[in-house]
């Protein structure tokens, strides 16, 4: 069972040194954000390479993804198989959502990120990872492209930190500020990158918003709707075709 993948390039670039660069401070990033976030029901979009799930204490786990993997190893998450602009989980189910790097290289970001509305529960958190186009990083992919030889996948489409902020606020998500990271310039091995570490400290107190990458959390709001004694979900099946899905969903209470 096979989609059109629109990330391919890019799980195959975060195998090279600055794939892992990237991956290596956003693993951090997420381990710390999602061991906080409670719940029941957590998901991750695309990118099994990135772990984004791991330190989540959350009982019941998937990695969403649009082919079927078989080689992925060092997750306790469930596959599930499906095109990320219909997610095969009930409305209001999913306490927690991780989109890494997917907004970018997705032909309809909107719609995915209605589905994720859709699925999250009042009060549920998404975080999203992204490309800064403001950045050493951004301008190399710019001059890149001009030049027909781009640093980082050619398919992918930087998507502003502003921009995206206004696309959430449309969703009526309250939006945290966002986090910045890897500021070395745009390299092309381990060595190189290890010569200019000492640039992430330098940026984070001198450039602070023109890191390579982005993390950005944000919480969905319901207007009139308040949380009344435990959150607790009723259970819900995923709907659609996914390959395989596990069951268990808890019970939330939710009043006007």
């Amino acid at each position: 069972m096979q989609f059109n993948h629109p990330i391919i390039d890019l799980e195959a670039w975060l195998e090279q040194p600055a794939g892992a660069y990237i991956r290596a401070w956003e693993q951090a990033q997420l381990d710390v954000l999602t061991a906080d976030i409670f719940g029941f029901n957590a998901l991750q979009i695309g990118l099994p390479q990135i772990r984004a799930l791991a330190a989540s204490r959350m009982p019941h786990k998937w990695v969403s993804t649009d082919i079927l993997l078989t080689s992925r190893a060092g997750t306790d998450a469930v596959q599930v198989v499906h095109e990320f602009t219909e997610l095969p989980f009930a409305t209001q189910s999913i306490d927690l959502v991780v989109l890494p790097h997917v907004l970018e290289f997705a032909s309809e970001p909107h719609q995915i990120l209605r589905e994720v509305d859709r699925v999250l529960i009042p009060e549920g958190r998404l975080i999203i990872c992204g490309f800064n186009n403001a950045s050493l990083w951004g301008a190399r992919q710019l001059f890149g492209r001009l030049s027909n030889h781009p640093y980082l996948p050619e398919e992918g489409e930087f998507i502003s930190l502003m921009r995206l902020k206004d696309w959430l606020k449309l969703l009526s998500m309250e939006v945290s500020p966002a986090v910045f990271g890897c500021y070395a310039p745009p390299l092309r091995t381990e060595q190189w990158f290890e010569r200019f570490s000492f640039m992430e400290k330098v940026g984070r107190r001198w450039w602070p918003y023109f890191g390579a990458v982005y993390m950005l959390q944000a919480v969905k709001r319901v207007r009139g709707m308040h949380l009344i004694g435990p959150a607790l979900k009723a259970k819900r099946l995923p709907r659609g075709n996914a390959v395989p899905v596990t069951n268990a969903n808890a019970n939330t209470h939710l009043n006007k």
